[in-house]
């Protein structure tokens, strides 16, 4: 889906002139935001950029997760990076990567929670914001994990039995 498709089906519901009324710009350039550009491979062509493709290029350019993070939060959710089938590694070694990940990531936000009482006994919002940024890290790891395993992607295959234990 194109970004000017989901900015007009958003504002269909509560309408283009409230929607303008309360961002405070006018309803033209919220029509305009919902039109698909005059060049279909050049988004600059309809004269405004909209809100999403203005963030997305805050995003390419940055390269920072927080932006898109700090967005689905705000929308009651979080995100999560599909994983990627071409950086596989052997899969014997893959998860157990995946799992010591995990736990590394853990370790992090008990490690943030614990330096963050250890001064003060109290936790102010900037070491509420790295617990957040430590838990949104362990959370999109864990999600990366069962991902792979919910498309098969961790396929271990049994050890050939010794001689010793063929003989029990």
């Amino acid at each position: 889906m194109k970004s000017y498709d989901v900015i007009r089906q958003a504002v269909d519901e509560p309408g283009v002139k409230a929607v303008a009324a309360a961002l405070k710009v006018s309803p033209a350039l919220v029509y305009k935001w919902c039109e698909p550009p005059a060049a279909a491979d050049d988004p600059d062509q309809s004269g405004t950029k909209n809100p999403l493709d203005r963030v997305r290029e805050i995003y390419a350019l940055t390269k920072d997760i927080r932006i898109v993070r700090w967005l689905c939060n705000e929308a009651g959710g979080f995100y999560v990076a599909n994983p990627d089938p071409e950086l596989r590694k052997p899969l014997d070694e893959s998860i157990f990567t995946e799992t010591r990940s995990m736990v590394r990531d853990f370790s992090e936000l008990l490690e943030a929670v614990t330096e963050s009482v250890e001064d003060d006994q109290n936790i102010d919002p900037d070491e509420a914001d790295e617990i957040r940024q430590k838990w949104e890290d362990l959370k999109a790891c864990v999600e990366r994990f069962v991902i792979a395993c919910e498309k098969g992607q961790y396929h271990l295959t049994k050890k050939p039995e010794s001689k010793q234990e063929r003989s029990k």
